[in-house]
């Protein structure tokens, strides 16, 4: 796989999400397992039983590329991927493409400051 033109900024944003993520879905899965040199960023399982597997996407790292990579890890099993609010429309394109729509639990997530 090529390396994506990904940002120190879109490292901090993935890696705040992938652990946000995490901490929210300790009490759904006993056993999270993150993954920080490949896809998916988690796996989530419990009793030693992979229930899912979720991946965290910037603006920057959405393509074709990494859409065939979703299919790759969907065939393991259900696939939750989480992606800016603003790429919606573009990753459903992709999923659609790729033939795994109803395969992918598609969750969004946006920053917002509010300053006064």
């Amino acid at each position: 796989m090529k390396d994506h033109p990904i940002t120190g900024r879109d490292n901090l944003i993935h890696d705040l999400i992938v652990d946000y993520v995490a901490e929210r879905l300790r009490r759904d899965y006993k056993e999270i397992t993150r993954n920080p040199e490949g896809a998916p960023d988690l796996t989530l399982a419990n009793h030693g039983i992979v229930m899912a597997y979720l991946e965290v996407e910037t603006e920057h790292s959405i393509d074709q590329e990494r859409a065939r990579k979703w299919k790759e890890i969907s065939k393991r099993g259900k696939l939750i991927l989480m992606v800016p609010k603003s790429a919606m429309v573009k990753v459903t394109d992709l999923l659609w493409q790729q033939g795994i729509t109803g395969s992918v639990s598609l969750g969004t997530y946006e920053i917002s400051i509010n300053m006064p």
